[in-house]
């Protein structure tokens, strides 16, 4: 049996639910800031101690897997610390907020390649994504020229109400527009070599947010083919992931009022109607149960693996320095 730690548990009571499904896990640490959430949570998971500090968890010698869902400005000290005493860790994204953070991550994980590191990069899941994917890997939508790829949060309280706006630095690049652009590089396969973008925080302002609620960046890729990302935190629309990718023989269209892909100009030709389940992700099981595999199974490969992580991860950093610059820059992977 594995034994696991979650530090937060916000979004990490889901995480401990999709461990404490797996046939190999046992959920043995809970780790809140808030003893109410504490209390809250450990009913469901009798075997496990509780604490409010995150060392507690990390240096524990008889944990083998960590999840980090603590804040942002924590994930960096907590993933090195974890990998530094050989956990697992499966961390929320971002996997960190700055590029000498995501380098030390990558050096602590370099010392230890025996070690699993995946991220919450869950629309990989995503049953209408899997079938999206299956289309481009069979070449169904020829050769791909543009796609675009947009997060609605629809939930503006958590940016105006919530930890983030507590922050010294949060970014909507990294916080919800890095779901899409792993999603990009997931369906097509490729890394984008520059990106450009514009940002701003209307939506919030007057808020406590200090930070822009609004991203939205243009990727190059090596072919010419380009992207579209947006991360879009004060929208008035439902929470969902929008996605359109155009080819030269077929056009995917995933949108609120459901999924087509087209194979004619003619205004009157009838798309196929997609039906595969979105979101169809309950509980991020699947993922999580995905990265435990590997854990037991090293030759088994993780929903996202390390270094889809640390690439998803390089786009955004250079995306958040092109708004900050207000020019395109080259990506530089890390």
């Amino acid at each position: 049996m594995l034994n696991v730690g979650i530090i937060g548990l916000g979004v990490g009571a889901k995480h401990a639910e999709a461990y404490a499904s797996h046939p190999e896990c046992r959920v043995t640490a809970l780790c809140d800031l808030s003893e109410g959430r504490l209390a809250e949570v450990a009913p469901a998971h009798p075997e496990a101690t509780t604490t409010r500090c995150a060392q507690d968890v990390l240096d524990d010698s008889d944990i083998h897997i960590v999840s980090v869902a603590s804040y942002d400005d924590a994930h960096r000290d907590q993933v090195v610390r974890a990998l530094g005493h050989g956990k697992h860790v499966f961390v929320e994204k971002p996997v960190c907020l700055y590029e000498a953070e995501l380098r030390d991550i990558r050096k602590a994980l370099a010392a230890r390649p025996d070690l699993v590191l995946s991220s919450n990069l869950n629309l990989r899941t995503c049953p209408r994504f899997l079938r999206l994917k299956r289309l481009m890997d069979q070449g169904e939508l020829g050769q791909l020229f543009h796609i675009e790829a947009d997060y609605l949060w629809g939930r503006i309280h958590k940016l105006t109400e919530g930890w983030r706006g507590d922050m010294d630095f949060y970014s909507i690049i990294h916080g919800a527009a890095v779901h899409m652009i792993d999603l990009v590089l997931w369906i097509t396969g490729q890394r984008p070599v520059a990106v450009q973008g514009l940002s701003n925080r209307i939506a919030s302002q007057g808020s406590k947010l200090r930070a822009n609620d609004f991203a939205v960046l243009l990727l190059s890729f090596p072919d010419g083919m380009t992207a579209k990302v947006t991360g879009n935190g004060g929208c008035m629309h439902p929470h969902f992931h929008r996605v359109a990718a155009f080819g030269t023989r077929k056009s995917f269209v995933h949108e609120h009022t459901g999924a087509r892909l087209y194979d004619s100009r003619n205004p009157a030709a009838a798309p196929l109607e997609i039906t595969e389940d979105y979101p169809g992700v309950p509980h991020k099981a699947e993922l999580i149960h995905g990265f435990v595999d590997t854990v037991l199974n090293p030759a088994i490969r993780p929903p996202v693996g390390a270094e889809d992580v640390f690439a998803s991860m390089s786009v955004c950093l250079s995306a958040e320095r092109a708004v900050a610059e207000g020019r395109p820059v080259d990506i530089k992977y890390i």
